[in-house]
C-alpha cells in the first residue's frame, strides 16, 4: 500500500511540473495539438499508477518525451506561420459584414443553434448587432459588433437602459419554427410578408430569420450550393 500511494505521489508531482512547463492555459484555450498531448500525459501517468508491477520510469519517460515534443512544437510554431497553421488551424468567418457565411458555417457543421448560443454567450442577444464573428482556432467565437451597437458603460452615461428582451427565431435552414410564432405574437402569413419584404419569396428559401428584441424582422436567403 506505502508503494501504491509513494508511485501515486511521485506521478502527480511529475505531472503538475510538466502542466506547468506546458503553460497557463485552460483546457478551452488549448490548440489541439495541445489537448491531444495533455490527454496523452494523463493516460500514460494513470497507467504506471494503476499497475504497480510496470515500472515507474515506463510513465515518466514518455511524459518527459511528450513535453519535449510540445515545447519543439510551439517553439516552431512560434517561428513558422505555414507550420503554425498546419498544426493549430486558421481562423474562419462565420459572419461577414453583418451576412452569416453560409459556406463556412457548412464546412465546420456548426449550426445556426450552436452559433446563436455563442453569441448570446458574449452578451449580444440579436444576431443583427454583430458584424463579424470569428471561430478562433481554440473553439472560441470572437464578436466585433456594428459601431452603433457597441457597448457602453451605461453608469457614465447616467442613463437607465430599457429592459430587453431576447430575439425570437422564426425559420432555421428554410424550416419554419411553429412553436415560436405564437411566443412571437405573429403567424406564418406575417413571417411570408416580411420575407418577401426582403426578396425572399418561400420560407424555404431563407436560412434564417428572427425578430429581434427591438421587434424588428431579420432575414438572410439561401445561398445556392
Amino acid at each position: 500500500m506505502l508503494i501504491i500511494f509513494a508511485r501515486a505521489f511521485i506521478l502527480y508531482f511529475i505531472v503538475v511540473i510538466v502542466m506547468r512547463m506546458m503553460g497557463k492555459r485552460q483546457i478551452a484555450q488549448m490548440q489541439p495539438f495541445e489537448l491531444v498531448i495533455t490527454i496523452m500525459i494523463a493516460e500514460l501517468a494513470a497507467t504506471p499508477m494503476e499497475n504497480a508491477s510496470i515500472p515507474l520510469i515506463n510513465g515518466i519517460i514518455p511524459i518527459l518525451t511528450l513535453l519535449s515534443v510540445q515545447v519543439l512544437v510551439s517553439y516552431l510554431s512560434l517561428k513558422s506561420e505555414r507550420l503554425r497553421e498546419i498544426i493549430c488551424g486558421k481562423p474562419s468567418i462565420l459572419i461577414y459584414k453583418g451576412k452569416i457565411v453560409q459556406s463556412e458555417m457548412k464546412r465546420l457543421r456548426i449550426n445556426m443553434n450552436d452559433l446563436l448560443e455563442q453569441i448570446r454567450g458574449k452578451d449580444y442577444p440579436n444576431l443583427s448587432d454583430i458584424e463579424y464573428a470569428i471561430l478562433e482556432t481554440n473553439g472560441q467565437i470572437s464578436i466585433m459588433p456594428k459601431p452603433e451597437k457597441k457597448q457602453l458603460i451605461k453608469e457614465d452615461m447616467k442613463m437607465q437602459p430599457p429592459k430587453e428582451e431576447l430575439p425570437v427565431t422564426v425559420v432555421i435552414d428554410g424550416q419554419l419554427v411553429k412553436k415560436n410564432l405564437k411566443k412571437a405574437g405573429v403567424d406564418k402569413d406575417y413571417v411570408l410578408k416580411q420575407l418577401k419584404m426582403q426578396k425572399i419569396n418561400k420560407i424555404e428559401e431563407a436560412f434564417f430569420a428572427f425578430i429581434s428584441s427591438d421587434n424588428k424582422f431579420y432575414a438572410q436567403k439561401k445561398t445556392l450550393p
